[in-house]
């Protein structure tokens, strides 16, 4: 058994608690700054807020302020922070971390300098020189804390350590595999959370029209933009040197259908649908992170770049290059179907 420190007591950092008590590991949910109500709930209630359900009593919470207290004997260290969070969180590890140190992240999302983007595992690890995975694939907080069968994928660039943190996390309903492919895996991890709002868009237009759910509704519109958008992921995860078939593993395809019918991603999509403006989506979401907005600003930037040295062809990315319009520039959602799957005349290319 081992000592868990986990950094980031929102809703999947709670979750994933669960099966590494289960597993008997030591587990110290350490809270950020924004955090604080979850740990004094957890540590008088025994009850997590956010997935209203109480957590293990082996788990022992810590405010940030006793964040040396949490890392004193720790043996794998876990990032729970939003993408936002991540450099507040290296600031807080720098100097505390030992090099040896197995960090992984439950954080999606990727990072644009102006000429190359990054994956988050190796800005982590380039901020605290310890060796940084990440996890990722089809995985709602709220059921894994429930101990519904979840299967994802941990990645990283040491195969030694990935081994040894899925060994150790793995449980008979948390289902692990490993890939040392990082950009395929963290692009289609990031990517994800955009693509899922456009798939959503269909039912936000159904509901608009007055349509019910069931089985005659938008579901053609859904499946396509679903098809387009792993589409595209294959593009941007081949213009920066990964592999391709991620996107139809657990952290693309697998990852897509779970945020678009059970995240935060496909309500917020449902509600542009719906005739929402993007400031009275994210009013209706209560709250709630919405990373999508995060990386469709981030890969706006990006593709643009990426465009103009060549390294993806103009118009490859029409579904993304929408999304953008419709959240960043506040267009109205008209879904460019013509220029899907590689072509700019319907039927062509696909």
């Amino acid at each position: 058994m081992a000592i868990f420190t986990l950094l980031g007591a929102g809703m999947m950092g709670g979750a994933l608690c669960v099966p590494l008590a289960d597993r008997g590991h030591e587990v110290r949910l350490v809270g950020t700054h924004l955090d604080g109500d979850i740990i004094e709930s957890v540590r008088t209630r025994r009850v997590h807020p956010g997935l209203s359900c109480e957590l293990p009593e082996t788990i022992v919470p810590y405010a940030i302020d006793q964040l040396d207290a949490a890392l004193d004997g720790c043996e794998v260290l876990a990032l729970g922070v939003s993408s936002e969070g991540v450099d507040w969180a290296c600031e807080q590890l720098a100097g505390r971390v030992p090099a040896e140190l197995p960090v992984f992240m439950i954080t999606k999302g990727m990072r644009w300098d102006g000429e190359s983007l990054e994956v988050f595992p190796d800005v982590v690890q380039r901020a605290l020189g310890a060796p940084a995975a990440a996890v990722a694939g089809p995985c709602i907080a709220g059921e894994l804390a429930r101990r519904v069968p979840s299967c994802v994928v941990i990645t990283g660039r040491d195969a030694v350590i990935l081994d040894r943190i899925a060994a150790l996390i793995r449980t008979d309903y948390y289902h692990v595999w490993t890939s040392t492919d990082v950009v395929g895996t963290e692009v289609c991890a990031a990517m994800k959370n955009a693509y899922a709002m456009g798939v959503a868009f269909g039912a936000g237009l159904h509901a608009r029209g007055g349509g019910e759910p069931g089985s005659i509704a938008m579901h053609n519109y859904e499946s396509a933009v679903f098809a387009q958008a792993i589409d595209e992921m294959r593009r941007i995860i081949t213009a920066l040197g990964g592999d391709a078939n991620a996107a139809s593993g657990l952290a693309g395809a697998g990852d897509l259908d779970v945020t678009n019918n059970g995240g935060r991603t496909g309500r917020f999509g449902r509600f542009l649908g719906r005739g929402l403006s993007v400031d009275e989506a994210i009013e209706a979401m209560a709250g709630a992170t919405l990373e999508c907005l995060q990386i469709i600003a981030v890969m706006r930037q990006a593709t643009r770049s990426l465009v103009a040295r060549g390294d993806l062809p103009p118009g490859s990315l029409p579904l993304l290059d929408h999304m953008a319009e419709v959240v960043l520039d506040g267009a109205p959602i008209d879904m460019p179907f013509a220029r899907f799957f590689g072509s700019a005349v319907d039927g062509a290319g696909v």
